[in-house]
């Protein structure tokens, strides 16, 4: 069995986030002024060859904090899809 895990990876909103800020800007600048503000983050998908979602989430939160996030700057999530 295999899990596709989805995981975001997010500055916590206490960081600056510089690229977010440009985003909105040059939003701002083409005229769309209703945007508020934009935050920029990563987008990783990782497929688990595991049986049990239990161990294929538990890996994926692993990977998370060994490699794909910073845990003192930015937060994650991953959400598990069952494929075949």
């Amino acid at each position: 069995m295999a899990y596709k895990a989805k995981i975001r990876v997010t500055l916590r909103p206490s960081i600056l986030d510089v690229q977010g800020k440009a985003v909105q800007h040059a939003l701002e600048n083409l005229g769309y002024s209703s945007v508020e503000s934009a935050r920029i983050g990563k987008y990783i998908e990782v497929t688990i060859n595991e049986d049990e979602s239990a161990e294929a989430e538990r890996i994926g939160g692993e990977i998370c904090r060994k490699l794909l996030a910073n845990p003192v700057m930015e937060d994650y999530s991953v959400e598990l899809e069952k494929i075949k």
